[in-house]
């Protein structure tokens, strides 16, 4: 056992279930579905630059990951079937988003509904497409 944060001690994504499954040196595990890690994507395209700039993430109940690289010794970046592939997910979030998964679901639900969509069908309603590209800063 670790002295401070919980470390991973295994690391599995499961296609067809379509979970991570993550379990830590404290003895927690936690099964993490791919959409979830997808619309909590700690990159600047789903969190924005600064508070009110997240993106609403719609339509991703099928996503899936199709690879997963690691990032030093305290992160990995999942790679999703959709094409994002910049939110690097360190240990310490997984391990939050394992422990607030059910409260962070209802907050992603209720986000939805805000935005006017019925029930959960904002989980396959496809992403709006944004004009310009640009990231908003001058450079």
């Amino acid at each position: 056992m670790s002295i401070g944060k919980p470390q991973p001690t295994s690391l599995n994504a499961r296609t067809q279930s379509r979970v991570l499954e993550v379990a830590f040196d404290d003895g927690k595990e936690f099964s993490l579905p791919f959409e979830l890690l997808r619309v909590c994507s700690p990159s600047a395209e789903v969190r924005g630059h600064g508070p009110g700039q997240e993106t609403l993430q719609t339509g991703k109940r099928d996503v899936g990951i199709v690879g997963i690289e690691p990032v030093g010794n305290y992160a990995i970046k999942p790679i999703f079937s959709d094409q994002h592939s910049s939110g690097i997910f360190t240990w310490d979030y997984l391990y939050w988003l394992g422990e607030n998964q059910s409260q962070v679901w209802q907050e992603y639900l209720e986000k939805l509904q805000a935005a006017g969509f019925a029930g959960d069908t904002g989980r396959d309603a496809p992403m709006p497409v944004k004009g310009g590209g640009s990231c908003g800063t001058k450079h």
